[in-house]
């Protein structure tokens, strides 16, 4: 929840703001989503906001750290308590799913971001963070396929294309449902069938 108290340190308040933008991008446009709103929110001037970030893609960077930081740290965490290769690509898709139920603005943060024409620091973090998800996806392929529990020829990059696209697919038709819990609902049964296509099916 925002806290808005007018004298929040300064790093309380730049979290404060990362949240509220997190916040408000699941209740509305976040192209919508100006400094002005972001204040309102917060109950604060956008003069207090400017004392922190010099500008909106200034708050939008933020967000899109925050985003990457906490991501990859639950999927790292995923994986490693998982007991095999397998179980680890579940484990972090599973992660992620729920990632996006508990943050639905995140998502449709960064299909707009990725949309922008220009190369902006928030669109270049938002990439960034595509990369490192998916190198985070290879390692457990590559280990599954080494260790047997995968086709032996499979191809890994697109594995981890297809899962990428599974996750961007479910979250899709969420927002267009208007239904994020269906993400949660719909998950299990659509890796199911992954795993059946990769070879993980015993």
């Amino acid at each position: 929840m925002v806290t808005h108290s007018k004298h929040l340190p300064a790093e309380e308040r730049r979290a404060a703001t990362v949240e509220a933008v997190v916040k408000l991008a699941a209740e509305q446009n976040p192209s919508e989503i100006t400094t002005t709103v972001i204040a309102k929110h917060m109950g604060v001037t956008q003069g207090a906001l400017f004392k922190h970030f010099p500008t909106k893609d200034a708050i939008l960077q933020a967000v899109m750290e925050w985003v990457a930081e906490c991501l990859l740290s639950r999927v790292e965490k995923a994986a490693h308590s998982a007991s095999s290769p397998i179980a680890a690509i579940e484990a972090i898709f599973m992660a992620h799913v729920a990632f996006v139920v508990e943050h639905p603005g995140v998502p449709r943060m960064l299909f707009g971001e990725l949309q922008r024409a220009e190369l902006t620091a928030p669109k270049r973090m938002a990439q960034t963070l595509l990369r490192n998800y998916r190198e985070r996806l290879l390692r457990p392929i590559e280990a599954g396929k080494a260790a047997g529990e995968l086709t032996p020829g499979l191809d890994a990059e697109a594995a981890a294309t297809l899962l990428i696209g599974m996750l961007q697919g479910l979250v899709m038709q969420s927002l267009l449902a208007g239904d994020v819990e269906r993400i949660r609902r719909d998950a299990p049964r659509v890796f199911a069938i992954y795993r059946r296509g990769i070879g993980g099916e015993k």
